[in-house]
């Protein structure tokens, strides 16, 4: 195989439009640059795979069918892929390039995810997947390098598609080998079936948990003992997954039928973490953190990313490094440190031969000769400047003080993010240092609040630090169930916070007014959001029941009882209305009453009889007042007014209504 160096392909333009501008890092499928997009002047990450991909037809009808799929997705944590196409070179993909690092390269600067994090993280990634899976894309290679974040911390998923891609190649492949990267393999990729929803889910269980513990459960030896392990055992989370236990086990079920889908895995950890205090910003490894950002002033004869051969330091001369950087070799970057992510296993970018792997070590001696002579070149390059120094030319050094670094102005980093800020001390030769975060209401969170100095000169090598926001500080919602609604709103203000006042609800124990419940009732908010408030209406009010002819009491006042009033029970003779039965309501049917208010049923008697009296041998007066103290009223007299009465009509005893009149009969 003929070996390729990485950085011969720097300065190509791929398809007529893209220039790779930088290396990033070799995988095991492509080397992966940044690069510009000619045409619409933006950077972007370029993978180029490897040059053995380029002669299986079948992996290019496939890759070319696989790239279309990805790019209709459209999701604000899918890694957006603009392009694709072949070159000489070989096929290449054209992705947004972010600057946050990997999931990988937090894991391997030996940070590990907060149970929190991880929940935020995870159910980003979750919903991700279930947007992928509803438009019939699987991915089939989660891991942590293909979860890499922007400068912000949001993550995104890459490589949609070029794991089936790979995996439909006819390459040779070691003996046990399993397509993907085995760490992460759903326990079913041992069938050697096709792959669904439900095997992505089951990598980033595996990823979260590693992330919050930094081991990968459930590893054997072997790939194919990894896969065998899980095969006949569900995921047990890690103790330091804490709240996240449950979500992690029920997306890890060695059973694909028992495992939850990616939609209620986002569910799951969407409520973990709502439950769960703000989580701080992530550990992020930015491209700055080890390579210049784009756009700085690169020397034209030294690759970015390639380091000071000799680094005097303040007594060092900037002649003689910018000579000594002219002969300085490549260095190896991680590939998981990668903006745009690439396989777990990378190689350094330097000799690669065109089937992908890293180069033998052990080269031949011709090569080791012409390392040698590259080698003998350097040194007598670096000799002669030294000796050059070591004349006059070392005297006029030490007068002009060229051995001290240069100096600029202390760069204006307040307002900056992260990575601008990264970039502005990059480009004067600084270096930066977040000291430490802290609330502030003036400036978003991630941008720098101060910085120390924050004027004046420094000189090049020296250090900014600066304090980065964490946003406005969270306010604790105060407790209003029971205030007034005027009280909840004053409280609610005086923290900054907003008012909404929801429809109002009937309550039978909270006044009207008052405060029935507060949403979020506890917990903390930003200033500026609102708490969501009901308030009471009093009790319901409800409609006495309409009353029905010959209706009786026990079946009207059951009608009154059910609908929440009370019932009061009065007695009147009636002689349309038989006993028994209900004369009339008071207050009468269809007025609106509160619930528990009383309503008065009049109930019948019946007739009112009055037995006639015995009022013989009494004087006309006498029965008259006799008759009337029972109601009854005298209807005349036969015989002498002045006569004892000697009878009645009817006669004493008889039955009469009350109100009827008796006539008296005199001698």
């Amino acid at each position: 195989m003929v070996a390729l160096r990485i950085d011969e392909l720097v300065g190509r333009v791929l398809g007529d439009r893209y220039r790779l501008t930088r290396p990033l890092g070799v995988g095991a499928s492509a080397n992966v640059y940044v690069g510009e997009d000619t045409k619409l002047r933006r950077r972007v990450a370029v993978k180029l795979l490897h040059p053995a991909l380029a002669g299986e037809t079948a992996f290019l009808m496939r890759f070319e069918a696989e790239a279309r799929n990805v790019a209709r997705l459209r999701h604000p944590n899918i890694l957006r892929l603009y392009d694709s196409g072949r070159d000489e070179a070989g096929p290449y993909l054209v992705m947004e390039l972010l600057e946050g690092g990997s999931l990988r390269s937090i894991l391997d600067q030996g940070s590990l995810l907060s149970p929190g994090q991880a929940a935020a993280v995870g159910a980003d990634t979750a919903k991700a997947l279930a947007y992928a899976h509803r438009q019939g894309v699987v991915h089939r290679d989660i891991k942590p390098a293909n979860l890499i974040f922007d400068d912000e911390g949001r993550v995104y998923i890459a490589d949609f598609g070029l794991a089936r891609a790979l995996a439909e190649a006819a390459l040779t492949e070691p003996t046990g080998a399993v397509v993907g990267t085995g760490r992460y393999a759903a326990p079913e990729t041992l069938g050697g079936g096709p792959l669904d929803a439900k095997a992505d889910v089951y990598s980033l269980a595996l990823v979260l948990a590693e992330a919050v513990s930094g081991t990968v459960p459930l590893v054997a030896d072997t790939p194919l003992g990894t896969l065998a392990l899980r095969a006949g055992r569900d995921l047990t989370a890690p103790e330091s997954a804490g709240p996240l236990s449950s979500a992690l086990e029920s997306a890890g079920r060695c059973q694909p039928a028992e495992r939850v889908a990616a939609a209620e895995f986002a569910e799951a950890l969407d409520d973990v973490g709502s439950r769960l205090p703000r989580p701080a910003p992530l550990a992020l490894r930015t491209l700055g953190d080890s390579e210049a950002l784009a756009g700085e002033p690169v020397d034209p004869t030294e690759l970015p990313g390639r380091p000071v051969l000799f680094d005097m330091g303040e007594h060092g001369g900037a002649d003689v490094a910018s000579a000594a950087r002219a002969g300085a070799t490549l260095t190896a970057e991680a590939s998981s440190h990668s903006a745009a992510g690439f396989d777990d296993s990378v190689n350094p970018p330097g000799i690669v031969e065109a089937h992908g792997d890293a180069a033998d070590p052990f080269e031949s001696k011709g090569q080791d000769a012409k390392r040698g002579g590259r080698t003998w070149k350097l040194a007598a390059l670096v000799a002669a400047i030294l000796l050059l120094l070591g004349g006059g030319g070392l005297a006029w050094a030490a007068a002009t003080g060229k051995f001290l670094p240069a100096s600029h102005p202390v760069p204006v980093l307040v307002g900056d993010n992260r990575a601008q800020a990264l970039g502005a001390v990059s480009r004067l030769h600084l270096k930066l240092d977040v000291a430490s975060s802290a609330y502030n209401s003036k400036y978003p969170s991630g941008q720098v609040v101060s910085q120390a100095p924050a004027s004046g000169k420094i000189r090049e090598g020296q250090t900014v630090s600066v304090v980065l926001s964490l946003g406005p500080e969270p306010v604790k919602v105060p407790a209003v169930k029971g205030d007034t609604e005027q009280a909840a709103e004053q409280a609610l203000q005086a923290l900054g916070l907003g008012f909404k006042l929801a429809p109002g609800a009937t309550s039978m124990t909270v006044p009207a007014g008052e405060v029935i419940s507060a949403a979020p009732s506890s917990g903390t908010l930003l200033p500026g959001q609102s708490v969501t408030i009901v308030a009471s209406l009093g009790k319901p009010k409800v409609a006495v029941p309409s009353l029905s002819s010959n209706a009786s009491f026990a079946t009207v006042s059951a009608a009154i009882d059910a609908a929440g009033l009370s019932v009061s029970e009065i007695s009147d003779y009636s002689t349309t209305v038989p006993k028994g039965d209900v004369i009339s309501l008071n207050p009468s049917s269809a007025t609106t009453l509160t619930v528990g208010d009383r309503v008065t049923v009049d109930v019948s008697l019946g007739p009112h009889d009055v037995a006639v009296p015995q009022v013989a041998g009494d004087s006309v007066g006498a029965a008259v007042q006799a008759l009337s103290a029972l109601g009854l009223g005298v209807a005349g007299t036969n015989g002498s007014p002045i006569n004892s009465v000697t009878s009645t009509l009817p006669v004493a005893g008889s039955e009469v209504l009350y109100g009827s009149s008796v006539t008296l009969v005199t001698g």
